[in-house]
């Protein structure tokens, strides 16, 4: 191998050799005569990216569902702050995501060298020398967190520089596999290696404990506090052997959770007996230089900044350099090959199963950027592999290819064809193949290739594709804070002014459900940051002195947050409970009680849900009536919403309620049609709203949800009902009956009837609007936006499956689409080649579905039966008697503490009957203004700054339950009153409360807290309070919920 100190002349020379070589033996000749064989195998990926297609709520319901039922365990991880850092060896190559070669990768091998040392001490090279072997051997990628202070800043500039394996993928000669957590445990222990604190949790108990523990500090939470919240609940916890306050500091990221195997807790048990936490024999040795103190010294130049770091590894981990310097001095340009090696490879043929499924991913992804390539912003680089410059010969020619993806959107779009074609494989963040050209003389077996075997499958330790993905990462707002708002907000400030920075964090924080409360005392922290760098910086160009620009300002922004936080935190304990840790200021243990200071009493506290007990006394209205009301239709032309709306609106008497109901219909207004409709809501909101019009997408959907907050009003969509398909909401079948219909029409408004000549392809684009979402997805999103769903029948279940002539030239039409959007990018044909085609098309559509009119008469339910079905449900929603299902959209706001509630009603009934027997309790009443006290009625079970997060947190199991609570006596004093509680059993388990006295307050005189009444006890037996016996004592029911 050449070393970085050889000539720049000689990789100019490799290059203009290697080009030769590429024109040689990749020629069209080549080509065409069929002697060009490519292998290809991936040398880095980390996991797949995960958007889960569900929300947060479902996709937290399933999980505990999954471990309530014992198919799954779930597994909850620290989020270190830092960069994607992976290693496969000194010949394997060292990758950051998206690249090679370059500072982060340095950086990497630097701290993951100084990690050998430290643990290995005077071993360390050896060691180093024998993890290089393994790995190689067994085609293993350690993938790592990569945290350093010289990257730029996260949410806290770390105490320390290190890294910490996330994951161990055996590449192999196939797709790559992942080590299980204990896989990876076991692994790391064996060559300590750094590893996450890790959690898991097997019971319905601790998994729904988890999820109220985070919504208990996601507001605020802290490495101290999270971490000591979950040793709490966890079934199994394993400390990382990095400890996050001692190297990253209190500034906590986030969690990551995701469902593994069943069987992970046995097998983490296993080799925790197997595998001790090793020691660190080097940590008192002299490890030379650290990161911090080589880049500062070469601070300005990248490239010196590189070398500096690279002759300081004192390691044979990676000895060399090429990656960064090529083959020959330090000209990177050298090592870049000929744009055309992407295209030679994908029309080469492959040696084996893997290099063609490689080929399929990239193939697909190039034919996907072809279409839209602003929407598919993905790239591939393939650079010559220096590693093997001295194996180049006219037979081989070595290649690295980087799959560069440059906006998370790529992901989502692969994971949608990945529906489609289930044996694609994955799109695996920070992929890198390495690729050999071969010709036809290397004697390669290809037989191999259609007999492989690929190692996807339907099933992952026992748990379908869908299951075994389910991931999410719930971060905390002061991280969220320091780097979202702080940091990338810099650029509002410094470009625009104060209203668009302060539009930037209201939307943000809103889009995060911060609560009310927290928002607004962000504003003030925020309103101050950008007047102090407007201040600082705001008249200076960012030319001067590091700020070379806004961007490079942003990376090193806490060396201006730092100071600013300090300072602001000094100024109350309030503030700094706020910002939970600035400069040498930590908050961590003792936050709660500043909270509690603060917020002493509980009537200042919503639930979570307000949801009212099944009560004689109580009543539930989901859609007040001094609210409006928006009902609209996600659906396709011809589904029939203005018909059923002109029905409602000829019904006598309406939804049953004084309302008047209005319909705006979308084929007879002029303008922006959604624009129109909030006009409509602010001038009269509490109307009924009958929005005439398809609303197919997410963007409607928002508008609408503004709508209902502006104008304090409910939203309820009304869907056709459809089984539809893995990847759309609406059936074929269902799409058949629509595009009947709208041939059928005449003279329609809009139109779009018998006389439209491209209704068939209109109705197409409108199909393909909802392509992506199941019908289980399409649901459970409306369910979570708007909290009620209603469907209006469409085909009956008993009908014979779709002829095939209809099938056809459905399916003919959404195969004709997609090229047709390729080439201009238009949602209907033009006036080129493909207008005939679609011409031809409408002609045979009309024609088959005409003849087929008896069919899709038959099998659809009468109008007049969905009409009656979708009424029943839309008066049932008006009246309140649909509750909002599990998955209604909540605000992940700040839980402070757990009680059971109960009906002001039933408490009010309750003490008049004890006033009924009892003179002296009717007299004491007679006294009090007793509603005014009972707003908000409720026995406290756990406050988490009196019992803890974990305590707290252990009543969502019981969640939305009820709870029978018997009362067998009346406390009071001219002070304060309250009922004693005995609380009752949920599923055969009784409810304990936390507190010495469960009890419900009914009054307080004024400048007396709630809080108070947990003395009475205590005043009675210094016969300072009366106590009045209820017998036999009266029994009412209540919901376990959260504050």
């Amino acid at each position: 191998m050449r070393t970085p100190s050889s000539s720049s002349e000689g990789a100019a020379e490799q290059g203009g050799a290697g080009d030769k070589l590429l024109e040689l033996f990749m020629g069209d000749q080549a080509l065409a005569a069929g002697n060009l064989f490519v292998e290809a195998r991936i040398r880095a990926a980390f996991y797949p990216k995960f958007e889960n297609d569900k929300s947060d709520q479902q996709t937290r319901t399933r999980m505990i569902e999954m471990v309530s039922r014992g198919l799954a365990t779930m597994e909850v991880t620290l989020k270190h702050s830092g960069s994607l850092f992976m290693y496969a060896g000194a010949h394997g190559g060292a990758y950051s995501k998206n690249s090679y070669g370059n500072l982060y990768t340095a950086v990497g091998v630097f701290i993951l060298g100084r990690m050998f040392r430290e643990a290995w001490g005077e071993e360390a090279l050896k060691m180093q020398a024998e993890f290089n072997d393994y790995i190689e051997k067994n085609r293993l990628n350690i993938s790592m967190e990569l945290v350093t202070a010289v990257l730029g800043d996260h949410g806290q500039r770390p105490k320390d520089d290190y890294v910490v394996v996330t994951a161990v993928t055996e590449l192999g000669h196939g797709k790559p596999k992942f080590y299980s957590t204990p896989e990876v445990i076991a692994f790391c222990r064996k060559w300590r290696l750094p590893t996450n604190h890790v959690w898991l949790f097997s019971t319905r108990k601790s998994a729904t404990s988890f999820f109220a523990a985070y919504d208990a500090l996601c507001e605020e939470g802290t490495a101290t506090p999270v971490c000591k919240a979950l040793e709490e609940i966890a079934d199994i916890s394993v400390p990382g052997s990095k400890d996050h306050v001692i190297v990253q500091g209190e500034m906590l990221e986030g969690l990551v959770a995701r469902i593994v195997s069943r069987e992970s807790s046995v097998q983490m048990e296993e080799v925790l007996r197997n595998f001790s936490q090793p020691p660190l024999d080097g940590v008192d040795c002299d490890l030379g230089p650290n990161l911090r103190e080589i880049c500062a010294s070469n601070s300005l130049d990248e490239k010196q900044k590189i070398k500096a770091i690279l002759e300081n590894l004192r390691s044979s981990l990676y000895p060399d350099h090429s990656d960064w310097f090529g083959n020959s001095g330090l000209d990177a340009q050298s090592r870049k090959a000929d744009e055309s090696v992407v295209a030679y490879f994908l029309q080469a043929h492959p040696t084996d199963y893997a290099t063609k499924k490689l080929q399929e991913m990239i193939r697909l992804m190039k034919q996907m950027k072809e279409m839209k390539p602003s929407s598919f912003p993905a790239s591939f680089k393939c650079y010559w592999n220096y590693q093997k410059v001295d194996s180049l010969s006219n037979d081989n020619l070595y290649y690295k290819m980087v799959i560069h993806v440059h906006s998370d959107s790529v992901f989502t779009r692969y994971q949608q064809e990945m529906k489609k074609n289930q044996g694609l494989w994955p799109l695996y963040r920070g992929k890198m193949d390495h690729t050999t050209e071969i010709s036809e003389d290397s004697n390669i077996l290809l037989s191999s290739i259609e007999g492989s075997l690929d190692s996807s499958s339907s099933v992952k330790d026992g748990l379908a594709d869908e299951d075994s993905n389910l991931m999410v990462k719930l971060k905390f707002l002061p991280y969220k804070i320091r780097t979202f708002l702080l940091r990338n907000g810099l650029s509002n400030i410094l470009k625009n002014n104060q209203s668009a920075y302060s539009d930037y964090y209201v939307r943000q924080m809103k889009s995060w459900g911060t609560s009310e409360s927290k928002l607004k005392e962000l504003c003030k922290l925020l309103n101050e940051w950008a007047a102090y760098i407007r201040g600082k910086y705001g008249n200076k160009p960012l030319s001067s002195s590091i700020y070379l620009n806004v961007e490079n300002f942003k990376r090193k922004y806490l060396g201006e947050a730092e100071p600013f936080l300090e300072q602001y935190a000094k100024r109350s304990p309030a503030n700094l409970a706020l910002i939970r840790a600035a400069g040498s200021m930590v908050q961590t243990e003792n936050f709660l009680a500043i909270l509690d200071a603060e917020r002493d009493e509980e009537d200042g506290f919503q639930p979570e849900h307000v949801v009212a007990p099944s009560s004689p006394t109580a009543s539930l209205d989901v859609v007040s009536k001094i609210e409006g009301l928006i009902v609209f239709f996600p659906g396709i032309p011809g589904c029939a919403k203005s018909a059923l709306c002109n029905e409602i609106l000829k019904m006598p008497g309406g939804l049953g309620d004084s309302r008047p109901i209005h319909s705006l219909e979308g084929d007879l207004t002029k303008g922006k049609y959604w624009q129109k409709v909030a006009t409509e809501r602010i001038n009269k909101p509490f109307r009924i709203t009958l929005a005439d019009k398809n609303a197919p997408n997410e963007d409607v959907w928002q508008q609408i949800e503004d709508m209902c907050g502006t104008t304090n009003a409910a939203a309820v969509p009304i869907i056709p009902d459809s089984e539809g398909t893995d990847t759309n909401p609406f059936s074929l079948e269902a799409l058949a009956v629509f595009m009947f219909r709208v041939l059928k029409r005449v003279n329609h408004p809009g139109n779009l009837g018998e006389n439209s000549l491209n209704a068939g392809n209109v109705l197409i684009m409108f199909y393909k609007l909802y392509d992506g979402k199941s019908r289980r997805e399409f649901e459970s999103e409306l369910y979570e936006r708007f909290g009620s769903l209603i469907k209006m029948p469409l085909l009956k279940p008993d009908r014979v499956p779709l002829p095939g002539d209809v099938k056809s030239i459905l399916d003919k039409g959404l195969s004709l689409f997609r090229p047709q959007r390729r080439k201009r990018g238009r949602e209907e044909p033009s006036n080129d080649s493909y207008a005939k085609e679609w011409e031809k098309w409408e002609k045979r559509l009309r024609k088959i579905l005409f003849r087929n009119d008896d069919y899709l008469k038959s099998i659809q339910v009468p109008f007049e039966v969905a009409v009656k079905e979708v009424v029943e449900q839309l008066k049932a929603v008006v009246k309140g008697d649909i509750k909002a299902p599990d998955t209604a959209k909540r605000r992940f706001g700040n839980i402070f503490f757990a009680a059971v509630t109960l009906s002001q009603a039933d408490i009010l009934g309750l003490v008049r009957k004890v006033a009924e027997k009892d003179t002296a309790v009717k007299k004491f009443l007679n006294g009090v203004k007793l509603e005014d006290n009972l707003n908000k009625v409720h026995i406290t079970l756990a406050h988490k700054s009196a019992h803890g997060v974990a305590a707290v947190a252990s009543y969502a199991v019981y969640k939305n339950q009820e709870v029978p609570v018997s009362f067998n006596a009346f406390f009071y004093t001219d002070k304060m009153a309250a009922l004693e509680a005995q609380l009752g059993m949920v599923n055969g388990e009784t409810i304990v409360s936390r507190n010495d006295w469960p009890h419900v307050t009914v009054w307080t005189a004024a400048g007396v807290g709630p809080k108070k009444a947990n003395t009475l006890p205590q005043l009675i037996s210094e016969e300072k309070a009366k106590r009045v016996a209820i017998d036999p004592p009266i029994t009412i029911t209540g919901i376990i919920d959260f504050y």
